[in-house]
């Protein structure tokens, strides 16, 4: 089995050695359409002998020699509460995030238009993940994820995987109102939309400036371009705001990050 199935995302940023990470796409898998291939949600409708076989695949590569791990894989509810993950962690904990700093512990996030963020120390001693959707990433789910470090914010490398990018997240101004109460420099991350109240939201960005008001200095990844946009990258990325209606469903990808020995 390679480090990684072809097409995968191996993040670009400045972590420890002792820090491994990866991103899935749609290769790799068995699923049929609309789930077609690499599945790895076991909530959205896909045959569940095909997401496990899956997730076979993700547990292969995470079993790489000499940094071997295991994902542990949460119930995501657009909340902020986040766990820590021991040796005997199970699947299936409520809460959007989750931090280790145990050795082969993968903290894993799963998303189809919400945005995964990975993080590691510098020292290599602690990495955490974040699903942050609009709801959670408003409600504070990455600050308190980063709480969870006990260490400054620029003691902290992130790294935001692909989402919906700003050409194609449409919101209410609810949404807007919600990002602005907490701080008014967010209305640059919203552009008028196509229909009178209606705004484009820049995920990533606002993902950012939050990062950025909480002391992190290195953030790497998502900078907001057509590369990176779940929607409009329909043969690599699956997106639940694309597919769910014309298609019925969509499939899951997996942002995985965990420490080796």
């Amino acid at each position: 089995m390679p480090a990684k199935i072809d097409d995968w995302i191996i993040p670009d940023w400045p972590a420890p050695e002792r820090v491994h990470a990866l991103c899935t796409t749609r290769a790799g898998g068995v699923s049929a359409a609309p789930w077609d291939s690499l599945n790895l949600g076991d909530h959205v409708g896909d045959d569940a002998r095909a997401v496990q076989a899956n997730r076979q695949v993700l547990q292969r590569v995470l079993a790489r020699p000499g940094a071997p791990a295991r994902p542990v894989y949460l119930n995501q509810v657009h909340g902020v509460r986040a766990v820590t993950l021991e040796a005997g962690s199970a699947d299936g904990m409520a809460c959007d995030a989750a931090d280790t700093r145990m050795p082969g512990i993968a903290c894993t996030i799963l998303v189809a238009d919400c945005l995964p963020v990975l993080f590691a120390h510098r020292s290599g001693t602690w990495v955490a993940a974040a699903h942050a959707g609009w709801r959670g990433l408003a409600a504070g789910v990455l600050e308190q994820t980063l709480a969870r470090a006990g260490a400054p914010g620029y003691e902290i490398l992130a790294w935001l995987g692909p989402c919906i990018g700003p050409q194609a997240f449409e919101v209410g101004a609810e949404v807007r109102a919600a990002f602005c109460a907490h701080d008014a420099d967010a209305a640059r991350c919203f552009a008028p939309g196509p229909a009178p109240g209606k705004y484009l939201a820049d995920l990533a960005a606002l993902a950012r400036q939050r990062l950025t008001r909480s002391g992190v200095t290195q953030v790497h990844g998502n900078d907001g371009s057509p590369p990176w946009c779940t929607v409009g990258n329909p043969s690599r990325f699956f997106s639940h705001r694309r597919d769910a209606i014309r298609l019925g469903s969509s499939g899951r990808m997996a942002a995985c990050v965990w420490l080796g020995p």
